[in-house]
Protein backbone atom coordinates (compact mmCIF):
# COMPACT_ATOMS: atom_id res chain seq x y z
CA UNK A 1 0.00 0.00 0.00
CA UNK A 2 1.48 3.49 -0.93
CA UNK A 3 2.42 5.73 1.69
CA UNK A 4 -0.60 8.77 0.48
CA UNK A 5 -3.08 5.66 1.22
CA UNK A 6 -1.56 5.14 4.68
CA UNK A 7 -1.67 8.33 5.39
CA UNK A 8 -4.74 9.58 4.05
CA UNK A 9 -6.43 6.55 6.55
CA UNK A 10 -4.41 8.14 9.51
CA UNK A 11 -5.74 11.65 8.89
CA UNK A 12 -9.29 10.10 8.41
CA UNK A 13 -8.55 7.99 12.02
CA UNK A 14 -7.80 11.87 13.66
CA UNK A 15 -11.11 12.92 12.67
CA UNK A 16 -9.92 14.41 8.77
CA UNK A 17 -12.96 13.14 7.03
CA UNK A 18 -12.11 14.64 3.98
CA UNK A 19 -9.24 12.86 3.63
CA UNK A 20 -11.39 9.65 2.84
CA UNK A 21 -12.20 11.42 -0.57
CA UNK A 22 -8.79 10.18 -1.56
CA UNK A 23 -9.33 6.12 -0.33
CA UNK A 24 -12.34 6.44 -2.60
CA UNK A 25 -10.61 7.57 -5.72
CA UNK A 26 -8.36 4.85 -5.49
CA UNK A 27 -10.87 1.99 -5.01
CA UNK A 28 -13.93 3.38 -6.31
CA UNK A 29 -13.61 1.70 -9.92
CA UNK A 30 -11.65 -1.56 -8.86
CA UNK A 31 -14.33 -2.20 -6.17
CA UNK A 32 -17.25 -1.58 -8.55
CA UNK A 33 -15.49 -3.81 -11.32
CA UNK A 34 -15.22 -6.34 -8.73
CA UNK A 35 -18.96 -6.19 -7.40
CA UNK A 36 -20.01 -5.84 -11.15
CA UNK A 37 -18.56 -9.48 -11.72
CA UNK A 38 -20.19 -10.80 -8.83
CA UNK A 39 -23.47 -9.22 -8.57
CA UNK A 40 -26.75 -11.06 -9.19
CA UNK A 41 -28.88 -9.53 -11.83
CA UNK A 42 -30.82 -6.85 -10.63
CA UNK A 43 -28.50 -5.80 -7.90
CA UNK A 44 -27.70 -2.16 -8.32
CA UNK A 45 -23.35 -2.18 -8.08
CA UNK A 46 -23.03 1.60 -7.22
CA UNK A 47 -25.35 0.92 -4.45
CA UNK A 48 -23.64 -1.60 -2.90
CA UNK A 49 -20.33 0.25 -3.35
CA UNK A 50 -21.18 3.20 -1.70
CA UNK A 51 -22.64 1.15 1.54
CA UNK A 52 -19.21 -0.57 1.17
CA UNK A 53 -17.27 2.94 1.19
CA UNK A 54 -19.88 4.08 4.39
CA UNK A 55 -19.46 1.02 6.00
CA UNK A 56 -15.52 1.66 5.52
CA UNK A 57 -15.61 4.93 7.19
CA UNK A 58 -17.77 4.06 10.21
CA UNK A 59 -15.54 1.12 10.51
CA UNK A 60 -12.11 3.00 10.08
CA UNK A 61 -10.78 2.85 13.67
CA UNK A 62 -11.07 -1.28 13.38
CA UNK A 63 -8.63 -0.87 10.56
CA UNK A 64 -5.16 -1.65 12.13
CA UNK A 65 -2.42 0.16 10.43
CA UNK A 66 0.23 -1.57 8.05
CA UNK A 67 -2.42 -4.23 7.19
CA UNK A 68 -4.01 -4.82 3.90
CA UNK A 69 -6.27 -2.21 3.27
CA UNK A 70 -7.50 -3.10 0.37
CA UNK A 71 -8.28 -6.53 1.62
CA UNK A 72 -10.08 -5.15 4.29
CA UNK A 73 -11.95 -2.84 2.12
CA UNK A 74 -12.91 -5.98 -0.16
CA UNK A 75 -14.27 -7.92 2.71
CA UNK A 76 -16.40 -4.94 3.87
CA UNK A 77 -17.61 -5.24 0.25
CA UNK A 78 -18.26 -9.14 -0.20
CA UNK A 79 -20.70 -8.67 2.66
CA UNK A 80 -22.17 -5.98 1.01
CA UNK A 81 -22.83 -8.37 -1.79
CA UNK A 82 -23.92 -11.28 0.41
CA UNK A 83 -26.61 -8.88 1.89
CA UNK A 84 -27.58 -7.91 -1.59
CA UNK A 85 -27.97 -11.50 -3.35
CA UNK A 86 -30.09 -12.10 0.34
CA UNK A 87 -32.61 -9.61 0.21
CA UNK A 88 -32.96 -10.38 -3.56
CA UNK A 89 -33.45 -14.46 -3.36
CA UNK A 90 -36.08 -13.11 -0.47
CA UNK A 91 -37.52 -10.75 -3.76
CA UNK A 92 -37.70 -13.59 -5.75
CA UNK A 93 -38.70 -16.09 -3.08
CA UNK A 94 -41.92 -13.76 -2.29
CA UNK A 95 -42.99 -13.29 -5.72
CA UNK A 96 -42.38 -16.89 -6.74
CA UNK A 97 -44.91 -17.67 -3.98
CA UNK A 98 -47.18 -14.89 -3.71
CA UNK A 99 -47.22 -13.96 -7.71
CA UNK A 100 -49.47 -16.93 -8.50
CA UNK A 101 -52.34 -16.26 -6.00
CA UNK A 102 -52.47 -12.60 -6.44
CA UNK A 103 -52.96 -13.62 -10.29
CA UNK A 104 -55.11 -16.33 -9.35
CA UNK A 105 -57.37 -14.28 -7.16
CA UNK A 106 -57.10 -11.34 -9.36
CA UNK A 107 -58.39 -13.36 -11.79
CA UNK A 108 -61.22 -14.53 -9.58
CA UNK A 109 -62.79 -10.88 -9.61
CA UNK A 110 -63.05 -10.31 -13.16
CA UNK A 111 -64.88 -13.78 -13.44
CA UNK A 112 -67.09 -12.11 -10.95
CA UNK A 113 -67.93 -8.69 -12.56
CA UNK A 114 -71.30 -9.17 -14.35
CA UNK A 115 -71.53 -9.35 -17.62
CA UNK A 116 -73.00 -5.87 -17.49
CA UNK A 117 -70.09 -3.86 -17.01
CA UNK A 118 -67.71 -5.61 -19.62
CA UNK A 119 -70.18 -5.24 -21.67
CA UNK A 120 -70.16 -1.51 -20.94
CA UNK A 121 -66.43 -1.11 -21.00
CA UNK A 122 -66.54 -2.66 -24.38
CA UNK A 123 -68.94 -0.06 -25.62
CA UNK A 124 -67.02 2.49 -24.41
CA UNK A 125 -64.08 1.14 -25.82
CA UNK A 126 -65.59 1.29 -29.07
CA UNK A 127 -66.59 4.51 -28.84
CA UNK A 128 -63.05 5.46 -27.97
CA UNK A 129 -61.78 3.72 -30.90
CA UNK A 130 -63.89 5.43 -33.12
CA UNK A 131 -62.63 9.07 -31.42
CA UNK A 132 -59.46 7.65 -32.66
CA UNK A 133 -57.22 8.92 -36.35
CA UNK A 134 -57.75 6.31 -39.01
CA UNK A 135 -53.61 5.62 -38.70
CA UNK A 136 -54.09 4.96 -34.91
CA UNK A 137 -57.66 2.72 -35.51
CA UNK A 138 -55.21 0.92 -37.99
CA UNK A 139 -52.40 0.33 -35.42
CA UNK A 140 -54.61 -1.01 -33.19
CA UNK A 141 -56.75 -3.76 -36.03
CA UNK A 142 -53.39 -4.45 -37.25
CA UNK A 143 -52.02 -5.54 -34.20
CA UNK A 144 -55.17 -7.01 -32.33
CA UNK A 145 -57.84 -8.05 -35.65
CA UNK A 146 -55.13 -9.11 -37.85
CA UNK A 147 -52.46 -10.19 -35.24
CA UNK A 148 -49.24 -9.15 -37.14
CA UNK A 149 -45.93 -8.89 -35.29
CA UNK A 150 -44.32 -5.45 -34.05
CA UNK A 151 -41.89 -6.36 -36.63
CA UNK A 152 -44.10 -6.34 -39.58
CA UNK A 153 -45.80 -3.21 -38.41
CA UNK A 154 -42.34 -2.06 -38.11
CA UNK A 155 -42.05 -2.76 -42.43
CA UNK A 156 -45.31 -1.60 -42.84
CA UNK A 157 -44.89 2.14 -41.16
CA UNK A 158 -40.85 2.44 -42.22
CA UNK A 159 -40.74 2.94 -38.00
CA UNK A 160 -38.38 0.68 -36.28
CA UNK A 161 -40.28 -2.03 -33.68
CA UNK A 162 -39.26 0.10 -30.37
CA UNK A 163 -41.22 3.28 -32.16
CA UNK A 164 -43.79 0.71 -33.20
CA UNK A 165 -44.00 -0.56 -29.21
CA UNK A 166 -44.04 2.79 -27.83
CA UNK A 167 -47.09 3.67 -30.44
CA UNK A 168 -49.02 1.15 -29.33
CA UNK A 169 -48.07 1.63 -25.51
CA UNK A 170 -49.10 5.39 -26.06
CA UNK A 171 -52.21 4.04 -27.72
CA UNK A 172 -53.11 1.54 -24.97
CA UNK A 173 -53.05 4.72 -21.91
CA UNK A 174 -55.27 6.64 -24.45
CA UNK A 175 -57.85 4.17 -24.55
CA UNK A 176 -57.40 3.07 -21.24
CA UNK A 177 -58.04 6.81 -19.98
CA UNK A 178 -60.68 7.54 -22.47
CA UNK A 179 -62.91 4.31 -21.44
CA UNK A 180 -61.45 5.91 -17.49
CA UNK A 181 -63.00 8.87 -18.15
CA UNK A 182 -66.16 8.56 -20.02
CA UNK A 183 -67.24 6.20 -17.17
CA UNK A 184 -67.06 9.05 -14.65
CA UNK A 185 -69.50 11.38 -16.72
CA UNK A 186 -73.17 10.31 -16.81
CA UNK A 187 -74.38 8.02 -19.97
CA UNK A 188 -70.92 7.81 -21.23
CA UNK A 189 -70.06 11.29 -22.31
CA UNK A 190 -67.51 13.47 -21.75
CA UNK A 191 -67.35 17.02 -20.44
Amino acid sequence: MSEDLETAISRCKAGRADAFERIVREFERPLRAWLAALAPPGADVDEMAQRSFVAAYNRLADYEAGSNFPAWLFTIARYQLRTEANRLKRIADYHSRYAPDLLLRELERRETKPPEAISERLRLLETCLARLGENLRQFVAWRYEEEISLEEMAKRTGRSVAAVKKQLWKLRQKLHDCILERMKQPNGETL
